[in-house]
């Protein structure tokens, strides 16, 4: 499936993400950000695309907010939290100026964000597993 190769693709750049050299360099901090920023956007198209597939009431329209809701709702994600804290840092991550904000998005990126992005994909990728293998 399209939407959830994009996704993946997008996060192995960002799992291969030097964060040591974000420590130093503000073009790759900017790079790093930036990345999330996309895998965040496949993420939740991609996790609307696979809950159409099976059938999940609501996941047709619905803004990032209410798909990720959804998700967690009906067990395809299981930390709203953090999902929701992503939603707002993507949201905020065009306005940050300072160094301690790009700091934290960073650390977030890091230690948060990455994990629950491989959860996710791994997810996925078995919930597309079992839709497809209903088609046969």
């Amino acid at each position: 499936m399209k939407k959830l190769d994009n996704f993946s693709n997008c996060l192995s750049i960002l799992k291969n993400a030097d964060f040591k050299l974000a420590e130093t360099n503000d073009i790759y901090r900017t790079g790093i950000i930036g990345q999330f920023n996309l895998s965040f956007e496949l993420a939740w198209k991609a996790l609307q695309e696979i809950m159409r597939l099976h059938g999940v009431q609501g996941s047709d329209p619905g803004s990032p907010r209410e798909i990720l809701q959804l998700a967690y709702k009906v067990g395809f994600i299981n930390d709203s939290s953090v999902w929701l804290l992503m939603l707002k840092k993507r949201n905020t991550s065009v306005h940050i100026y300072n160094e301690a904000e790009i700091d934290e998005m960073i650390m977030l990126i890091r230690d948060s964000f990455l994990p629950a992005f491989t959860d996710l994909e791994k997810t996925l990728q078995c919930k597309l597993a079992e839709a497809e293998s209903d088609w046969d």
